[in-house]
């Protein structure tokens, strides 16, 4: 009997997760084998449970689904990473499937929906919503721009998760303790980052990832 795909949900709201949960209790050939409540939290369960997907929401407290997913596909490239998001922005579109991504679904499809999706995930095809992928297709035949490139692009990862957290409102120290660097590394990168935006200070910094969608 082939083993079940091990599924980890990362979601900030305990409904969203607890409901998932109990929909995939009714399918045979799933098992969720964890919850994580944020982007740090995702990182750790995958690094400790790994699982062969994870259903990756985007925005969460501390680092958000694309900076955990950044991670993850850095760390452990054979987990896959499944969107599963209300949010069907082309900025989150192209910087989740530049990110490696092997599914995006939108919270408003059906159950069956899910299932197809993480089944399909896990024999190695990429799975997009209706809606999703005809975004992705007007893009591929020119028809409509997806994220463009930015200053954002040109970030390192490690700068990305503290653009995220700093525009967040997160104090120095605390970005430190969160990413486990110096609070002296986060102001060097905070300075880095604002020079690659052409940014002059930390409200600016805020506007730019509200703008972009990295926090909302």
């Amino acid at each position: 009997m082939p083993s079940k795909i091990r599924v980890l949900i990362a979601d900030d709201h305990s409904l969203v997760r607890e409901g998932i949960m109990a929909f995939l209790k009714c399918t045979e050939d799933i098992e969720v084998v964890g919850e994580a409540a944020d982007g740090l939290e995702a990182i750790e369960k995958a690094l400790k449970l790994r699982p062969d997907i994870i259903l990756m929401d985007i925005s969460m407290p501390k680092l958000g689904g694309l900076e955990a997913t950044v991670e993850i596909r850095k760390t452990d490239p054979s987990i896959k990473i499944l969107v599963l998001t209300q949010y069907d922005d082309k900025e989150y579109i192209s910087r989740f499937l530049k990110a490696g991504v092997s599914g995006y679904l939108l919270k408003r499809a059906v159950g069956s929906d899910l299932v197809s999706a993480i089944r399909a995930v896990r024999e190695g095809d990429t799975y997009l919503y209706p809606a999703i992928a005809s975004k992705v297709v007007n893009n591929f035949l020119g028809k409509e721009s997806m994220a463009g490139e930015d200053g954002y692009d040109g970030l390192t990862d490690r700068e990305k998760q503290v653009l995220k957290l700093v525009a967040e409102g997160h104090a120095h120290k605390e970005v430190a303790d969160m990413l486990k660097i110096s609070a002296k590394t986060v102001v060097v990168h905070q300075t880095n980052i604002l020079e690659k935006l052409g940014l002059n200070n930390r409200s600016e910094l805020i506007r730019f990832a509200l703008s972009r969608g990295i926090i909302q």
